[in-house]
């Protein structure tokens, strides 16, 4: 997809001399419209989800909402998480993630809690976590397992980023041509995105090379593919 998405975007902006986008800029602008779309996916989903529950019923709500789960489920992804020191209860969560679904501890889920109920808990015998009733709470990328004897064993479900699409390719006499290398990447969204991929795309280009009009065109590109899906 993401030749085609390329092409699409060049012959928008050659179309009127415009300018040029090169390979290393195209990337930067696919890596930002990627990101764009995916996160949207959040939002939609959650405004699909409130206007069928204000309206009770519609099979069209929830025909997008099965299509904003499908989506993100497909960057679902789990790790067992390393320690951030040997014979730590502090571990590090994976480079990648997005947003963390669950962290268990070998078949457990663990709860989180927020650092002043969970200095709460410890001080009680009663209300301390346990191996049975494990605890977590969260601070930037780490997350601190009680009772700290818990140091292995700790595996995360989460919903990772998505991987930097990149355009590669070979020189043609002085021109890229499009060359699947060990760097290659395509985007990971559905084929349904590629309209929307080119618009803000076109967005980006605009503003860097200061053509109004291409940034014009893609913000009304975007517009009508919003409109489109709901």
């Amino acid at each position: 997809m993401i030749d085609s998405v390329r092409n699409t975007v060049l012959s928008a902006v050659n179309k009127n001399n415009f300018g040029y986008i090169t390979p290393d800029d195209f990337n930067l602008y696919a890596k930002q419209a990627q990101i764009d779309i995916f996160e949207d996916y959040f939002y939609q989903y959650n405004t699909w989800i409130n206007k069928m529950n204000n309206r009770q019923s519609g099979t069209g709500y929830a025909d997008m909402i099965r299509l904003a789960e499908e989506v993100i489920d497909s960057f679902s992804s789990t790790s067992t998480l390393d320690p951030f020191e040997l014979d730590s209860n502090v571990f590090e969560l994976p480079s990648d993630y997005y947003y963390v679904n669950t962290i268990r501890y070998g078949s457990k889920e663990i709860d989180r809690l927020s650092h002043d109920k969970v200095l709460n808990l410890l001080a009680s015998n009663l209300t301390s976590p346990s191996t049975l009733y494990p605890a977590y709470t969260q601070e930037g990328d780490y997350i601190t397992v009680y009772p700290s004897t818990i140091i292995t064993n700790v595996k995360s479900q989460y919903i990772r980023v998505p991987k930097d699409p990149k355009w590669t390719y070979i020189m043609v006499n002085g021109a890229p041509i499009f060359n699947q290398n060990n760097d290659y990447q395509d985007f990971e969204l559905p084929l349904t995105d590629e309209p929307l991929l080119v618009a803000k795309i076109l967005k980006y280009a605009g503003l860097s090379i200061r053509e109004a009009d291409v940034y014009q065109f893609g913000n009304v590109e975007q517009t009508n593919n919003k409109q489109i899906q709901g």
